[in-house]
């Protein structure tokens, strides 16, 4: 079985059930909060919503953010799977997933199943929804074996969510490299975390994709 398809909460470690709370906090907005943009993530994503670019870009558009810290694929799989995505009916769903699986030491193959089952998922259970699924993003201060993974994972991710017409692939690495690979910390304060300017630049590629989709 591979583990990041493998639906299932995030343990309880300390015991403060903070991550089962955000769930539930989650599913309550679902059944209460009628929205045509949802944001499903982790903590790139949930970090997005306290920004002044989700104010400026996305606030307006009525949007929703689960994002969750520290999610891998298979706790955002279970979060869909109980009560975050019904009885929402997104006309675009942002989907951002897969760098926290590398600190469980999934192959590149694991993490790419990982994202194409919540893609397909998704579809199944929403199928008026279109997906604006974006790339990993890059990680490290530097080119590394990490970064290699990234790029071997997006790229698969990218031929196999081609499959799909109501997914829109997006790889937004480019956003934060230069030309040698390096990434600032003006970008990423800890080379993966996004700054203001980080999120600046995200969102207004991300907005002008979703503002397409939404037509």
């Amino acid at each position: 079985m591979n583990p990041a398809v493998s639906a299932s909460p995030v343990e309880d470690i300390v015991g403060d059930r903070r991550w089962m709370d955000m769930h539930e906090r989650f599913v309550e907005e679902a059944q209460t909060i009628k929205t045509d943009l949802l944001f499903l993530g982790d903590s790139i994503t949930l970090f997005w919503k306290q920004s002044e670019e989700w104010k400026l870009y996305f606030k307006p558009l009525g949007a929703l953010n689960f994002g969750v810290g520290g999610d891998a694929t298979q706790h955002l799989l279970w979060r869909i799977q109980n009560g975050e995505l019904e009885p929402l009916n997104p006309k675009v769903i942002v989907l951002l997933i897969g760098t926290n699986n590398f600190t469980q030491q999934h192959s590149n193959e694991q993490v790419c199943e990982g994202i194409i089952t919540i893609v397909k998922y998704i579809i199944e259970h929403k199928p008026h929804t279109k997906i604006l699924l974006l790339g990993i993003l890059p990680r490290g201060h530097r080119p590394s074996p990490v970064r290699e993974k990234v790029e071997k994972i997006n790229e698969s991710v990218r031929l196999l969510a081609s499959e799909f017409p109501a997914v829109q692939y997006q790889d937004v690495g480019y956003l934060f490299l230069n030309k040698d690979g390096i990434l600032s910390s003006e970008d990423m304060h800890d080379y993966l975390h996004l700054t203001h300017l980080g999120y600046s630049k995200l969102s207004k590629v991300v907005h002008e994709s979703v503002t397409q989709m939404l037509k």
